[in-house]
């Protein structure tokens, strides 16, 4: 079983139904993940705007909030990947919170895996080598 760095924009598909949640469903179940705890607030804010915006019921947003606790992914304090996550977000001129979790992949040494395309592309057009980024898709590929 890998060790993998996950983020919000795969977790999210484990409690609400995109294109690709059956890939993130799969891969979940066949591999270690590991996420800085940002990760909760991100997942708890995207279930707050999907039910503000009735694509969730107010009690199925609450429900998977409650159920990120039971995802088993192993979430690290974040507090130390700060400096990181903050040079590299000016130099790929990216949001800070999505590079808390390539900064933690860099440090751990682990695949970062990720839905959003746009920073896979951003990544791989620099030729970043401190960690290995991988698509959804690609991660779910992966053997068990």
């Amino acid at each position: 079983m890998s060790r993998l760095v996950v983020d919000s924009s795969v977790a999210i598909k484990w409690f609400v139904a995109e294109d690709d949640s059956e890939d993130a469903l799969r891969f979940r179940n066949r591999h270690q993940l590991v996420a800085p705890d940002l990760l909760v607030a991100e997942c708890v804010n995207a279930f707050w705007k999907k039910a503000r915006r009735g694509e969730l019921t107010a009690e199925e947003a609450v429900l998977a909030c409650q159920s990120l606790a039971r995802t088993g992914v192993v979430l690290q304090d974040m507090s130390e990947l700060a400096a990181t996550a903050g040079t590299m977000a000016i130099a790929f001129d990216h949001p800070a919170y999505d590079c808390f979790f390539l900064a933690l992949s860099a440090a751990e040494r682990l695949p970062y895996v990720t839905s959003d395309l746009r920073f896979v592309r951003k990544l791989r057009a620099a030729n970043f080598l401190e960690a290995d980024v991988m698509t959804l898709a690609e991660a779910a590929a992966l053997p068990a």
